[in-house]
């Protein structure tokens, strides 16, 4: 029986050939990623060139130019003002038009909303290069729904001395939450991973960053069951990244949620995904 490679390497190219390999995902390149406006422009163009040309070519924003620029500032800004959930949901207005990011779920029997949601792209980058300015640093994995941004990982390996309490300090200790990438509502998640346990975060604010478990539980307590086909921590890939399910999050569960507090004074926004009661129904719980 074979082993399975479980270092950082190991488990970053396991993860993206899962991904590829089983869940349909398309392998990004680094180079594609557009740290001005941290969007993977191929893969957002090649979304909307597929499923909107009309729009595309009304808009003048099918070839580099200033339209095309002036088009991604939109759009960057539209995720800085409403989050990368919502801009997914409803899309943007840009000049006399507008524009679709995203396909949700068909309904039975729908043919062309189902072609459409097929029409996704659903992209795996490693080694994610995503800083302007400190232009070596970079992230394990990253994954993006039409080239924009959905979740970072950070991936360690226990039997290493290197575990999941090591990804999160990463995340604290290197990862600025003033780069454009980690800055709130940028990504819907960040993941801290190694082979035993999953753990994930909504907002980075550096030190003060706060990591919920995502695990299964096991035994009426913490972490995750034994496995015998694989990692205690597959089911992230295999059951939470589908395309399905995790349109699922995105339609259903991830949301941006605005506070006051008792004197009606708004409190920072904050970002919910996913709920426990969501886990339950995947039977992750």
């Amino acid at each position: 029986m074979p082993t399975t490679d479980t270092s950082e390497k190991g488990l970053e190219a396991l993860i993206v050939r899962a991904l590829v390999d089983e869940a349909g995902y398309v392998a990004g390149d680094s180079k594609d990623f557009d740290r001005d406006h941290t969007i993977d422009v191929v893969k957002l163009f090649a979304f909307l060139n597929a499923t909107q040309p009309d729009a595309v070519e009304a808009l003048g924003i099918g070839e580099d130019g200033p339209k095309q620029l002036q088009f991604l500032h939109r759009l960057q800004g539209e995720i800085a003002k409403r989050g990368v959930i919502d801009v997914l949901r409803k899309g943007v207005k840009h000049g006399p038009g507008a524009v679709e990011l995203f396909f949700g779920t068909p309904t039975p029997g729908n043919a062309k909303a189902k072609e459409l949601f097929a029409a996704n792209i659903f992209s795996v980058i490693r080694q994610l290069h995503y800083s302007k300015d400190a232009t070596k640093l970079s992230l394990d994995v990253a994954i993006f729904i039409n080239g924009l941004p959905i979740a970072t990982f950070e991936l360690k390996n226990s039997l290493t001395k290197q575990t999941v309490e090591d990804a999160i300090e990463q995340y604290k200790r290197d990862r600025d939450p003033k780069e454009l990438l980690f800055q709130f509502g940028r990504c819907v998640v960040h993941f801290a991973v190694d082979d035993q346990e999953v753990r994930m975060c909504t907002h980075l604010k550096g030190k003060a960053s706060w990591f919920l478990p995502f695990n299964k539980g096991w035994d009426d307590g913490a972490g995750n069951p034994p496995n015998p086909h694989g990692l205690k921590t597959d089911y992230l890939w295999k059951q939470i990244l589908t395309k399905r399910n995790l349109t699922d999050i995105l339609e259903n569960y991830a949301q941006v949620v605005e506070e006051s507090d008792e004197g009606g004074k708004k409190k920072s926004p904050k970002q919910c995904t996913p709920s426990a009661s969501m886990r339950q129904n995947w039977g992750i719980d």
